[in-house]
């Protein structure tokens, strides 16, 4: 899984996140050292992750792993299924990102719609959930499908189609949202689905589909639950699927997967901020954009960024620490990878930022490259060294607290959390260590 090398923008079509425009020395870090110190020990390269849109050409396919295909900038909640359970199976896998919105610029090799794996004998198969009970038995031993309990878990699997809306218009960034005419589906269409997938996780005993166990049953409602817990408030007022008065068991359930899965956590879950960003772009429904849902937009997103408590910091390493300790190139803390992708896709960042200038025009952003460039490592010494809590990277320690007078550090902070696409530049935790540095 490497870094994304698109740019920052949930808009489609976007350049790259990617080397360095020298500065003068200065007290901040200069890139090379802060490369050196994310080195990890042993040398471990990040899988192959390659964004088609920007390069087409046809790589060399593994014979030994899987190549997973998937939309581009993590917007298919079809492409999440098979991701999650690549990811949570913890498969040694490479992937190839599709640019499928419509007109998008797909390689000249490509044919067909994400998700696709072309497995390590050569065989290209679809279907996000035939994919999903392939890779089970190839590579997680029926994890996924416990034959104690399989029955159960394909019923609830099967039970996704029977609840959600079925004759709403269909989109990979707004599933289920809107109609035909382009507007939001009625409130109460909404709510009967939240009651019903309420009413089906209480079939059980435990937080998930199927019981105590995390089974294919949620590897296919995690991206269309996901998706609606940020964007449903947008649509109608009063309509909250994390209402735990309302839907008790289903407010269980996302804290479960949230704060239990490492995989989801801390790689494929986007943010909440990203998928409302999603509704504000046109395409998804032939209306436009309904022009109430700008506005509700703003009030939700008044409380996010907040500082962490040390229970949650406690919390959010120890999923981070299980995640990465099959993935040694990943930085140690989930705000030092933030770092490591701003380091890795610095050029990118630059000229995204640099297209931007007229709007940038009192913001605090620097606007030309040396500022710019030494903003950009300071922000990035203050996201790897974290909180001194965190006990990593101490040889940043002074470096981070300097870094905190430069000028423009924390205004590129709010721009890159503007910018920024999750979980297609970075995952949850990470973007969640942007995020706080952005409201400072």
């Amino acid at each position: 899984m490497s870094l994304p090398s698109s740019s920052c923008s949930c808009a489609p079509g976007g350049g790259g996140l990617l080397l360095a425009f020298a500065a003068a020395p200065t007290p901040i870090s200069q890139w090379r050292d802060l490369e050196e110190i994310l080195r990890p020990s042993p040398s471990a390269p990040d899988p192959l992750n390659l964004d088609s849109a920007l390069d087409p050409s046809e790589p060399s396919y593994s014979t030994s792993r899987p190549t997973l295909f998937r939309e581009r900038h993590g917007w298919c909640p079809y492409s999440e299924r098979v991701w999650l359970a690549l990811e949570h199976s913890n498969v040694d896998y490479e992937t190839i990102r599709i640019d499928n919105t419509g007109p998008g610029r797909k390689p000249p090799y490509w044919t067909g719609q994400t998700p696709q794996v072309r497995w390590a004998d050569g065989r290209v198969r679809g279907e996000s959930m035939d994919l999903v009970r392939e890779l089970d038995t190839l590579y997680a031993g029926g994890a996924l499908y416990p034959e104690s309990i399989k029955s159960d878990v394909i019923n609830k699997e099967r039970e996704f189609k029977n609840t959600f809306p079925s004759k709403s218009r269909p989109s990979s960034r707004a599933a289920f949202l809107f109609g035909w005419s382009g507007e939001p589906l009625w409130k109460s269409e909404f709510e009967s689905v939240l009651s019903k997938t309420d009413d089906l996780l209480g079939a059980s005993d435990g937080p998930f589909f199927s019981g105590e166990s995390f089974t294919a049953a949620n590897v296919a409602w995690i991206p269309f639950l996901e998706r609606y817990a940020a964007q449903l408030p947008c649509l109608h007022e009063g309509l909250d699927p994390r209402d735990a008065a309302r839907y008790p068991r289903l407010n269980r359930w996302f804290d479960a997967v949230e704060t239990t899965i490492p995989a989801y956590a801390c790689r494929v879950r986007g943010n909440p901020s990203s998928w409302r960003k999603v509704l504000t772009m046109a395409g998804y429904g032939n209306a436009g954009v309904p022009p109430s849902v700008v506005e509700r937009m703003e009030d939700l997103g008044a409380g996010e960024g907040l500082q962490q408590s040390e229970g949650e910091r406690v919390r959010d390493q120890g999923l981070w620490d299980e995640y990465r300790a099959t993935r040694p190139y990943l930085a140690v803390t989930p705000s030092a990878e933030a770092g490591r992708v701003l380091l890795n896709n610095r050029e990118g960042i630059v000229k995204d930022t640099l297209k931007r200038t007229d709007a940038l025009e009192g913001t605090g952003v620097p606007l030309d490259e040396a500022g710019l460039d030494e903003a950009m490592r300071a922000l990035a010494s203050i996201l790897i060294y974290g909180d001194e809590e965190d006990g990593s990277y101490e040889d940043l320690a002074w470096v981070s607290k300097e870094a905190r007078n430069v000028k423009g550090a924390f205004a590129m902070a709010r721009f890159l959390d503007e910018r920024m696409c999750v979980p297609r530049d970075m995952g949850a935790l990470s973007a969640e260590a942007v995020k706080r540095l952005a409201k400072l």
